[in-house]
């Protein structure tokens, strides 16, 4: 049964003097006990049951077309050393002496410096690199550098119809990035919208 229906007879039966309880038995547990009251209470009060908003959560409208108007950010640490496997990466030779001339030492420092790059990507293409020389970024970095670079290709690619999208760090989800966001972008996916683990939901 739809939940018009359920509304249309607990309305008639209020209507007709079922108590709440009684209703609640008539129904057979198809809507709550707390539910019954509240509606017999809108009844006493206004005469029909208003919903100011449909029950449960809101609905997100994520279909394809809206999909291919995300713009999705992320920032990574890269070494400058760059990434040696030695468990992959071999040279065959047949002695050491030519495996040394052939690359088989690699070099790397102890403390090597690391680089922080933001990147962004949707499905146009990718945002211009910001390289980010700081280490690891606050809120205020992030607004500064990574927030306008977004802000311009999407609008540049996209109009002003698009949603932008991030994953869920301190400087993401800091208050003042939430409201920078919520001020300049047309449309923008929130911290509170946007579950921290949801694999299923990730571009």
């Amino acid at each position: 049964m739809k939940s018009k229906d359920l509304q249309n007879i607990v309305l008639s039966k209020y209507q007709n003097g079922d108590t709440p309880t009684k209703n609640f038995r008539d129904l057979n547990g198809g809507i709550g006990l707390r539910t019954i009251k509240r509606r017999c209470q809108m009844i006493l009060q206004s005469g029909s049951i208003t919903l100011s908003s449909p029950p449960g959560c809101p609905c997100l409208a994520r279909t394809k077309g809206n999909l291919r108007k995300d713009s999705f950010s992320d920032e990574n640490f890269f070494d400058i050393d760059g990434v040696h496997n030695s468990q992959n990466d071999r040279v065959w030779t047949i002695d050491r002496a030519d495996a040394d001339k052939n690359g088989g030492i690699k070099q790397k420092r102890k403390f090597s410096q690391k680089v922080m790059v933001s990147l962004g990507a949707c499905s146009k293409g990718v945002t211009p690199l910001v390289i980010l020389d700081e280490g690891t970024i606050d809120h205020a970095v992030y607004i500064e550098k990574v927030l306008p670079v977004a802000l311009k290709y999407g609008n540049r690619v996209f109009g002003s119809d698009w949603v932008f999208q991030q994953d869920d760090p301190k400087p993401h989800s800091h208050h003042l990035t939430q409201q920078w966001c919520r001020d300049n972008f047309p449309s923008f996916i929130g911290k509170d919208r946007w579950p921290p683990n949801s694999p299923d939901l990730n571009p």
